[in-house]
């Protein structure tokens, strides 16, 4: 009796990774339009069930807020990237004709890689809610922070030879080419 085996692309990561920055970018606006039309769906069922059900929106302190933030906006998402790049990625990689390659592939490598990406934004949420209850260092920090991690991951993803930002160097990922022959 013959065993069939699954046949498996092996897949390297690349040193010198030739991603046109406009592509790159496509992807990134891509992304930026699913994570868009995501919280214009949030904040219109949010509006909805707060003046149909509640009758006003209510008042929330700043940790509800944080909570609220994190637990609605960049907890589903987070999962949401990391499901469809384990799968077959973003619609921003699709729309741009790019893939995520994998040192070791697990949706435990693609859920860390999402985390990390998306620690940016959680920073910024908690920077921009703490000012609006109170404008302190803290606020700055964090705010200030988040510019500063979103421009590295930017600038890494975009500049660097193999275009791998922290979250791809963590995770063991590299955003490739789709249509791009493997050697």
């Amino acid at each position: 009796m013959r065993i069939l085996r699954k046949k498996t692309l092996k897949v390297k990561l690349k040193t010198d990774n030739p991603i046109p920055i406009q592509t790159r970018l496509k992807e990134l606006i891509g992304d930026w339009l699913f994570i868009s039309g995501y919280l214009i769906a949030l904040f219109l069922l949010a509006m909805g069930f707060y003046n149909l059900v509640l009758g006003n929106i209510p008042a929330f302190t700043e940790a509800q807020s944080q909570l609220l933030a994190f637990s609605n906006s960049v907890l589903p998402l987070t999962i949401i990237f990391a499901w469809l790049d384990y799968r077959k990625g973003s619609f921003g990689k699709h729309w741009a004709g790019l893939q995520l390659v994998y040192k070791h592939k697990s949706l435990s490598y693609s859920l860390l890689r999402s985390a990390i990406k998306f620690f940016p934004w959680q920073l910024g949420h908690m920077g921009a809610i703490r000012s609006a209850y109170q404008a302190d260092a803290l606020s700055i920090f964090l705010s200030t922070s988040a510019g500063i991690l979103f421009l590295t991951f930017l600038l890494m993803g975009l500049l660097r030879k193999d275009k791998r930002h922290p979250a791809d160097l963590l995770a063991g990922t590299q955003v490739q080419l789709k249509y791009q022959k493997q050697l």
